[in-house]
């Protein structure tokens, strides 16, 4: 893991990215990752008090918080930023894209694994919610305002309330624009089933 490579990732994963000084100044995603590093390093070796201290001054300067206990793998861009909370037990592979919004929560009590687990190349939309000790594999892709609450098996693509699968083999980068209008085809088959039986009624 360098600074270097963080900055690649942003010009990489970014299109509106400029120039180095506006990312190494202006993207709160990037500096809560690498404020993250050192409280991850201090919860590590138990210095529990001093690492939840860092990732609250890094909750106030960026928007963005990460407990310290979360496991980060390389590569690792939050998108804008604000409003992302990733809990204790969270583990996220490399190359991973988050946008603002998202929630790595846990539903359980127990002191236990109890939030998700990204694989490599997992693109979360912005506002998604994945709740619980949940697997998402490699390169899947959730739909923004997604409430994702069972595994996704790699190479897929789930949207939705709860979430549920769109597509395999989806694409490199998550185009919303071209997600299946799931409700959407749900009320317009519903509203076909009551003008079939209006239409039964008036015959009677």
């Amino acid at each position: 893991m360098s600074f270097s490579e963080d900055i690649r990732t942003v010009f990489e994963k970014d299109p509106a990215a400029r120039g180095f000084w506006e990312v190494l100044l202006c993207y709160p995603g990037l500096h809560a990752v690498w404020l993250h590093r050192p409280a991850h390093w201090l919860w590590a070796r138990e210095f529990h008090f001093a690492a939840r201290l860092l990732s609250h001054a890094a909750r106030f300067l960026t928007g963005v918080e990460i407990h310290p206990g979360a496991v980060i793998g390389r590569r690792f861009f939050i998108d804008h930023g604000m409003g992302v909370v990733i809990g204790e037990t969270a583990e996220i592979g490399d190359d991973v894209l988050m946008y603002q919004g998202v929630v790595l929560g846990g539903t359980s009590l127990e002191h236990k694994k109890r939030h998700p687990t990204l694989g490599n190349g997992v693109v979360v939309g912005a506002g998604a919610t994945v709740l619980g000790a949940i697997t998402i594999g490699d390169r899947a892709r959730i739909g923004a305002g997604s409430v994702v609450l069972k595994d996704v098996p790699a190479d897929t693509t789930v949207f939705g309330v709860p979430a549920h699968s769109g597509s395999s083999g989806a694409a490199r980068q998550l185009d919303h624009n071209k997600l299946p209008d799931y409700c959407g085809e749900e009320m317009r088959r519903v509203q076909a089933q009551l003008d079939e039986l209006r239409r039964e009624l008036q015959k009677k």
